[in-house]
């Protein structure tokens, strides 16, 4: 029979020790080594959640110009009943299907950043979508910013949360290890080289009983050993959460709302897990947009909220920060289709604890359009630069490329 230091030496030699199908994932190899046990409480740094309304979302009507009487002649069947919406100020206010983020406004943790956009905008999806994405108006862009971003803060855990047929987004390339891509924690079950359960237990304990033998000077034997025995126990941390969740706010039963509970469920896994992207898509509405655009934002408000409330009751309201970007906005003035065309300037969304509630910036104006589209004031990357500076403490020049004075979004 094969003695446990010749089992140990030929399973870590042939890399069989552990499989998750071709890798480890990056977060989790790094976890294991630098954690004393997988077990034990993560990081309680920030954590960031960006969401992507992938079609280019109607920000007149997302974030609505009630009071402003060409909002109604721009939009004779789109227009949202004023007394319908839900108001922020005097001045605008929320589509009605938004009540989740109306009462999170009531609670001080919603900001509305109004006119964003960048200069000589695009108006391809492709195109800007990519500006988005690299934080960059450079013709070629093989880098994105969430991914520059991660070279500052290797150790960071990041996921893409997402279905089987969408690809790893721009924003995550360049990142020092490849950000893993997970529709549910189903998705990290750890597989052993053993045949039988019998196997798999005597090879569970070969293993942990290893570890606890360390030699007088650190090696790479050790760090390996030590390594495997926290994939190990990240692994079974990772089951236990995914069946022993219970969300302390419900989550509706839509695609979004489900990648978040994916997210709070990776991040009560207490892994270290800290940046997460997902996106919400159908937001191309160039006809009858009133029902659809309607439906999306009622998903995204509910989703947003659920997320929220399960995070800060479990005591990460501090913590989390969700925002949300479009590759552009609609134009001002609905088509014969009872949709919108492309446009440019929008609103972004800000949730989280430490956000500066309210509305950040005016409403573009209505009655000064640039060829029929929203003239943008402020540029987005002036969002991008405090969510880095502020937030993650990563320099925003080494990840912008250039200095953008971040906007006061968040509270001191």
């Amino acid at each position: 029979m094969t003695n446990r230091r010749e089992f140990l030496r030929n399973s870590l030699a042939s890399g069989a020790l552990v499989s998750w199908g071709v890798t480890v994932p990056a977060f989790l190899s790094r976890t294991a080594a630098a954690a004393p046990r997988a077990d034990r409480p993560g990081a309680k740094d920030t954590l960031l959640v960006v969401i992507q309304l992938t079609g280019g979302n109607d920000g007149l009507n997302t974030v609505i110009p009630y009071a402003d009487a060409d909002y109604a002649k721009l939009r004779p069947t789109l227009r949202q009943d004023k007394a319908q919406v839900k108001k922020i100020d005097d001045h605008v206010g929320l589509h009605p299907s938004m009540s989740g983020l109306a009462g999170l406004l009531e609670d001080h943790a919603l900001c509305v950043v109004q006119g964003v956009g960048y200069p000589n905008p695009s108006q391809s999806h492709f195109r800007s979508m990519d500006i988005w994405q690299a934080a960059s108006t450079a013709e070629t862009v093989t880098e994105g910013w969430i991914g520059k971003a991660l070279k500052c803060a290797p150790a960071t855990g990041t996921f893409h949360l997402t279905d089987k047929n969408e690809g790893t987004p721009l924003a995550l390339a360049g990142a020092p290890a490849r950000v893993p891509s997970l529709t549910a924690l189903e998705d990290f079950q750890l597989r052993t080289a053993a045949a039988s359960s019998a196997d798999k237990k005597q090879q569970r304990a070969l293993i942990e009983s290893a570890a606890q033998v360390q030699s007088g000077t650190p090696n790479l034997l050790d760090f390996v050993k030590r390594t495997a025995v926290n994939t190990y126990d990240a692994s079974r941390r990772l089951r236990e959460v995914a069946g022993n969740y219970q969300p302390k706010s419900p989550y509706p039963n839509t695609a979004l709302a489900n990648r978040l509970k994916l997210a709070a469920q990776l991040i009560d896994a207490d892994l270290g897990a800290r940046i997460f992207y997902v996106s919400i898509d159908g937001f191309d509405t160039h006809a009858n947009q009133a029902t659809t655009h309607g439906n999306l934002l009622r998903e995204l408000s509910d989703a947003m909220t659920a997320f929220y409330k399960d995070l800060a009751a479990r005591g990460h309201k501090d913590r989390v920060l969700l925002m949300t970007f479009s590759e552009f906005g609609r134009r001002a003035a609905e088509n014969g289709s009872k949709g919108t065309d492309h446009g440019s300037a929008a609103p972004m969304l800000l949730v989280g604890g430490k956000v500066k509630a309210g509305v950040v910036g005016a409403h573009p104006s209505l009655s000064k359009l640039e060829m029929g589209n929203l003239r943008h004031h402020t540029d987005f990357r002036q969002v991008y630069a405090a969510v880095l500076d502020k937030w993650l403490g990563v320099p925003s020049r080494d990840v912008l490329g250039a200095e953008f004075r971040g906007l006061e979004i968040l509270k001191s």
